[in-house]
């Protein structure tokens, strides 16, 4: 198994149902077992600010799956949560599903690039992902505690709602 990190983010059709809808997605992927998930977070958006609002939060994954299969397996769920791919860069949308790490490989190709891109500048990421793994490295070395004290919270802030850990079986929260 490969512990890889997904970054959530959301900010129309009810962000926090999102949310927890793709945590319970990605609970029912094949060989794959959903090991934690953080608190949501709340951040404004990158790029056009005439937009809502982000969800965000980060997903610890223990997959058998490959790295492409596994970014085909969380398309699928955008696109099953209504994520419609735009031109357009960091518009609004339903979903975003990001494999920012996977295990301590680094991945350059036409379809992925992990670390994720610009993720050591993004609180939204690196404070749910610091949550989750406070003394993790980065596949340069470079801890992640350092990475987090370059980037600045701003704006972000934790939210009281947090995400349950969905069984593996049905995908359900323990409340529904």
């Amino acid at each position: 198994m490969t512990r890889c990190y997904i970054g959530l983010g959301s900010n129309q059709a009810d962000p926090t149902a999102q949310v927890h809808a793709a945590c319970a997605a990605l609970a029912c992927l094949p060989r794959t077992e959903v090991a934690a998930c953080s608190s949501l977070y709340s951040s404004a958006p990158m790029g056009p600010q005439d937009q809502p609002g982000y969800i965000n939060a980060v997903v610890a994954l223990d997959t058998e799956l490959e790295a492409d299969a596994l970014l085909d397996s969380l398309q699928q769920i955008e696109r099953q949560q209504g994520r419609v791919r735009k031109a357009e860069r960091w518009g609004p949308r339903t979903l975003d599903l990001d494999i920012l790490l996977f295990g301590n490989v680094r991945i350059n190709s036409d379809r992925l690039q992990v670390p994720h891109y610009h993720m050591h500048a993004r609180a939204f990421v690196l404070y749910p992902l610091a949550e989750l793994a406070p003394d993790l490295q980065m596949p340069d070395g470079t801890p992640l505690q350092k990475l987090l004290q370059d980037c600045p919270r701003g704006d972000l802030q934790t939210l009281t709602v947090f995400i349950q850990q969905p069984d593996a079986q049905t995908g359900l929260t323990p409340n529904g």
